[in-house]
């Protein structure tokens, strides 16, 4: 298809004015450069993901059915496997009926701590789902509630550990000090792997029994690396954002040291139990192939994501992260100047959706949240960042964070349309 025949029936069929498409056009001739460095990432974990993949033999047998109780469930535990091996730690929890994100967080937090421990988070206020786990917002069954003490720590004014009072904030009961990676529904950086491995030599100089946990969500095949190939005693994320690839349909993940996983393990499902329970239900199949595809849509991911940092900045609105800035995690963050903007944005990317264009998103008060959301997510799979989707705080400075891409010429001109119906 020639560009001039694409721009025509961009223009028929739907309706993207032609100074949008050229606006387009610019923004992909300024970022070439930072798509090789993408490409180049996405190859060498692809090739991770195949290695483990050969290394643990896996088979057609590996795809069957499971019901029940799960004992023995092939198929499950060579997915654990093929995890460990990628993320080069010790053991993996991989499991469907872990439901989100934040319920890892909560297997690993609660199974690995006890009355009196203390948490703490060092990349400052945790994402806001976590708040009610921890307790920091008011809940019943919280860790609070269970006797856990909790602190946190900001990062500096330049977005790095604050290592001093980090150390001064560690006590005789310190078990857990916990990193968010992702920047959440904030505008702080995102804290890349070599932050973290600097952070986690720190911690363990001071004393080797912490444990170091990290939220891994929407970072995981960014770099070359995983906060685990660093020391990270557990490293937890969720299958429908960047590990799933876009086909596995619900679950989570916790890898890292043995005994810390077998902990999480025993709070996902009971006591004396832990691993040893849990079928695939027939996921295995659509786990190992979303894997296996990973790589490649986490490169989908971040080049949307870099275009949509050229484009908006084209546009003078403000960008977090900067089109040519280090990234670590599949997020762009955009200031859209007012409530009015970001919610007709929003629409515009339903509107341009593969699933669901025809509805347009409204804010509701979403469960764990402090304000009303609006999530524009025409996806596949309920809820799933790693598609393309664009979520919202109803508050000032009415920030859009944009993430995912199972398409990325899909969500190249997706973006487009957004804006288009933006500005109509």
């Amino acid at each position: 298809m020639t560009s001039g025949l694409f721009s025509d029936f961009m223009q028929e069929n739907f309706k993207v004015s032609k100074k949008i498409l050229d606006l387009g056009n610019t923004a992909l001739k300024n970022i070439s450069n930072e798509f090789e460095k993408i490409d180049y990432i996405a190859e060498y974990n692809q090739m991770k993901v195949l290695n483990a993949m050969q290394k643990n033999k896996l088979g057609q047998m590996h795809f069957n059915f499971s019901t029940g109780y799960g004992y023995d469930d092939e198929g499950r535990d060579i997915t654990e496997k093929i995890y460990a091996d990628i993320f080069h730690a010790q053991d993996a929890l991989v499991r469907t009926q872990i439901v989100s994100g934040t319920h890892a967080l909560s297997c690993a937090l609660f199974g690995n701590l006890k009355y009196a421990d203390e948490l703490i988070y060092v990349t400052g206020e945790p994402y806001d789902t976590l708040k009610s786990v921890i307790g920091i917002k008011k809940t019943t069954c919280s860790l609070i509630e269970h006797g856990i003490k909790y602190k946190q720590v900001d990062l500096n004014q330049d977005g790095n550990f604050d290592f001093d009072a980090i150390k001064n904030s560690i006590s005789p009961n310190t078990k857990i000090i916990a990193i968010q990676r992702s920047r959440g529904y904030s505008l702080r950086k995102s804290v890349c792997v070599a932050q973290i491995k600097k952070l986690i030599e720190f911690i363990k100089n001071i004393r080797n029994d912490i444990i170091c946990l990290v939220d891994n969500c929407y970072g995981e095949f960014v770099e070359e690396f995983e906060p685990s190939d660093f020391g990270a005693d557990l490293t937890v994320g969720s299958l429908i954002k960047n590990p799933g690839g876009g086909l596995a349909k619900v679950g989570g993940y916790i890898v890292g040291k043995k005994e810390y996983v077998q902990n999480s393990a025993y709070h996902l499902t009971a006591p004396g139990i832990g691993k040893e329970v849990g079928p695939s239900l027939g996921q295995s199949s659509s786990l190992l192939q979303g894997l296996f595809f990973a790589p490649q849509t986490v490169s989908c991911a971040m080049k949307t994501a870099v275009f949509a940092a050229e484009v908006f900045k084209l546009l003078n609105f403000e960008v977090f992260p900067k089109t040519n800035d280090f990234r670590t995690d599949i997020v762009q963050a955009v200031n859209m100047k007012s409530k009015q903007q970001l919610i007709k944005f929003c629409e515009g990317i339903q509107k341009s959706s593969p699933v669901d264009s025809f509805v347009l998103p409204n804010p509701w008060p979403m469960p764990g949240y402090d304000c009303d959301i609006i999530m524009a997510a025409g996806t596949f799979v309920q809820g799933s960042s790693i598609e393309f989707t664009a979520d919202a705080p109803i508050k000032p400075p009415y920030t859009v964070f944009l993430q995912g891409s199972l398409s990325w010429l899909h969500s190249k001109n997706a973006l487009l349309m957004a804006l288009d119906w933006m500005n109509k």
